[in-house]
């Protein structure tokens, strides 16, 4: 069941940081879920675990990273696409 839970969370934190990146449209359900545990890892591991924690991620730190994550593969996939 923890497993579950991470799962939607990472999801929810993925699609509220495409959201605020605006490249939501851009991403599917994996790619949200994806972005949002990467993340979470990444949020966490520079920011600390502080805050609210659902599904064993600190909230606001998995947000920030999340945003870090959707922004900075946006940019990648922009500049590839832009050369083809």
């Amino acid at each position: 069941m923890y497993w579950i839970w991470t799962l939607i969370v990472g999801a929810i934190i993925g699609a509220i940081a495409g959201a605020i990146t605006n490249r939501s449209g851009s991403m599917g359900w994996i790619a949200n879920i994806v972005a949002g545990l990467a993340g979470s890892a990444i949020g966490q591991g520079l920011f600390g675990s502080w805050g609210p924690h659902l599904g064993g991620m600190a909230i606001f730190p998995s947000l920030i990273g999340a945003v870090i994550v959707v922004a900075v593969v946006s940019f990648i996939v922009m500049r590839v696409t832009a050369k083809n």
